[in-house]
């Protein structure tokens, strides 16, 4: 039986977001959750009771507003919106949402993975300890992406245990997705590719602008690690509230392994081309995303818990690649 069944109310915070506006979509156009709207401004998620309103009648909840960036100073930018924001609604959903059934929860691998330079497979039993020491080794001097994962893995800890300490009283259980970096089309408000969140952005400067904005073809054919197109994340947030075996549950949810040169190569196999406003599509050197000798693939997930409970299905390169270039010509960049 599933967990949240039809007519019921969802909360999902962060609905201006690319991951939420598409959560919000897939609820809809599912029909299972009604076909209405609603939406409520909640000014600062950091502050105590920033939801209690919000969870009042509503069924379950999908959190999914967390900073994603390359641009903090201090960690405690990053930290404590993820970690308060999570506990928050949390507190709130105890407190006030009398109704809710499920809570699910967008983590990240951020949570789980560490680098690690031989090939190694990871599963929701791992957690990423090795960020947390460097943030606390080097503060504001640890290098950016260490200082997101110690974000997503400190609120996703919290979470976990908040509601461990109170899952005897509480009328709902918690679900947790981590996902890896995450492409596809955007369907928020947006005004340029400047306004595009840091993985979308990534995926515009490496695949859709001449030259791949400069880095090598060495690096383009080398880095990348695992990805979900944003349409399936979507999708498994809907499923986690649908399936019972969800519940209590961190499932890793991926696609599968990439590298840019992958994702550039899928571009230049689309016919007719995109017409876009930068130009001709970056080259770099076809093929070398597969078989360049520098090419090794550290990363791996276990995703046989998302098979197993979601029955997940993904998108693959090509069908993303082209989905999203069409985007971009259709936004008129």
């Amino acid at each position: 039986m599933p967990m949240v069944q039809p007519p019921c109310k969802v909360l999902v915070s962060g609905a201006n977001g690319y991951i939420a506006i598409w959560v919000v979509r897939a609820l809809l156009e599912k029909g299972l959750y009604g076909d209405k709207h609603e939406v409520v401004i909640v000014e600062d998620i950091t502050k105590e009771g920033a939801f209690d309103e919000t969870v009042k009648g509503v069924d379950a909840i999908e959190h999914t507003a967390s900073p994603f960036h390359m641009n903090a100073d201090d960690p405690d930018e990053l930290i404590n919106p993820a970690v308060n924001g999570t506990v928050g609604i949390l507190k709130s959903a105890l407190k006030y949402g009398q109704s809710v059934k499920r809570i699910a929860v967008t983590s990240s691998d951020a949570a789980i993975l560490s680098d690690i330079p031989t090939p190694s497979t990871f599963s929701e039993l791992d957690w990423n300890e090795q960020c947390l020491e460097i943030v606390r080794e080097k503060g504001r001097e640890a290098p950016n992406m260490m200082k997101y994962r110690a974000s997503k893995t400190l609120a996703e800890k919290a979470a976990w245990k908040f509601w461990n300490e109170h899952k005897a009283k509480a009328s709902w259980d918690l679900s947790v997705l981590n996902p890896p970096f995450v492409f596809g089309p955007a369907i928020h408000s947006l005004t340029s590719p400047s306004s595009l969140n840091t993985s979308a952005g990534f995926f515009y400067n490496y695949v859709a602008l001449p030259n791949s904005s400069g880095p090598s073809n060495e690096l383009l054919a080398s880095t990348g690690t695992c990805w979900i197109d944003v349409r399936d994340l979507a999708n498994a947030h809907v499923l986690s509230l649908e399936k019972e075996g969800a519940g209590g549950e961190r499932i890793i949810v991926s696609a599968g392994l990439w590298k840019w040169q992958h994702f550039i190569d899928a571009a230049n196999a689309i016919s007719p081309p995109p017409k876009l406003a930068t130009g001709s599509l970056p080259k770099s050197n076809p093929g070398a995303g597969t078989g360049h000798p520098s090419t090794v693939h550290v990363l791996y997930y276990d995703t046989t818990k998302a098979a197993r409970i979601l029955g997940l299905k993904y998108h693959t390169i090509a069908e993303t690649t082209k989905d999203t270039l069409a985007d971009y010509e259709a936004k008129g960049w």
